[in-house]
């Protein structure tokens, strides 16, 4: 009984310790993002691809994955839709993230479709055309949805256990700079004893496959959606350690692959039920 008793103990004691080695906090919802059409129209799209934000137009911009027929949406700062109900993203979007140096809305697109960005209307921002800026496959697969660094001016895309680096000016690998996570381990708890090829899977079970965020909160860079647990787990991009835990509310939405998204501060969520993203803060 004694044993049990202390055994008890230890496990409760662990865990308490490591959530207060990595901090963190309950994220609460705070907008939505509607996008246009509904499951009967035509064309009308499944997962989410990616939310992005435009600080110079304080606007979101919003894709589905799948098709470049599509909806895209754009929306105010305060999540009404700006744009009209048959906008389509005009590319076979995966990842969309504004870019810093050029201050366009740009993305990547499924396997061979590239990289492209948007030329906004002046009127209310809405894309009216589109530019493939680097043709070909500039990701690891063809479902890599890309997140940008503006620090170093880069693009980032998850495989696996790897996080790889474009530079985002010519779209080439950055072979020597790829990221190791070390999923769901803090730096104290140390490397996991390396698996076999054979043995290692193609992505981290338990996690959003397709997709990371960037924050660019010190220390705490990476996000990644642990779809267990219902938590965004954020890693130092450094050392690949977990660094900090977010737990999303319970009846939040998570999802293997796709519809998971950071922009303006804000964690997204695509609900596939409801054709919306939901954003946590």
């Amino acid at each position: 009984m004694k044993k049990t008793f202390l055994l008890a103990l230890m496990l409760i004691g662990g865990t308490l310790l490591l959530h207060a080695q990595v901090g963190g906090r309950s994220l609460k919802k705070a907008m939505e993002l509607k996008m246009p059409k509904t499951v009967d129209d035509d064309m009308p799209g499944t997962r989410g691809a990616c939310v992005a934000w435009h600080p110079l137009k304080k606007q979101y911009y919003a894709s589905f994955a799948g098709n470049s027929e599509y909806p895209h949406a754009v929306f105010s700062a305060a999540g009404k839709r700006v744009s009209e109900d048959d906008l389509t993203t005009q590319v076979d979007t995966r990842g969309l993230w504004y870019n810093t140096v050029t201050k366009k809305i740009s993305g990547n697109g499924y396997g061979e479709s590239g990289w492209f960005n948007y030329t906004l209307g002046a009127k209310n921002g809405t894309p009216t055309a589109y530019n493939i800026e680097f043709e070909g496959q500039h990701q690891p697969s063809e479902q890599s949805v890309g997140v940008f660094n503006p620090a170093k001016k880069e693009v980032l895309f998850l495989s696996g256990f790897d996080i790889h680096v474009y530079n985002a000016a010519d779209a080439v690998e950055k072979e020597n700079d790829k990221i190791t996570l070390h999923w769901g381990r803090t730096k104290s708890q140390g490397i996991e004893e390396k698996k076999t090829e054979e043995d290692a899977p193609t992505s981290p079970e338990g996690y959003n496959n397709t997709s990371i965020v960037f924050t660019g909160i010190p220390g705490a860079e990476i996000g990644a959606l642990n779809t267990v647990d219902k938590v965004v787990e954020l890693y130092n991009i450094k050392t690949g350690f977990l660094t900090q835990k977010l737990k999303l509310p319970y009846d939040a939405t998570v999802e293997s692959s796709f519809n998971f998204a950071y922009a303006n501060g804000i964690y997204w969520l695509f609900s596939i039920e409801e054709r919306k993203w939901i954003g946590y803060k």
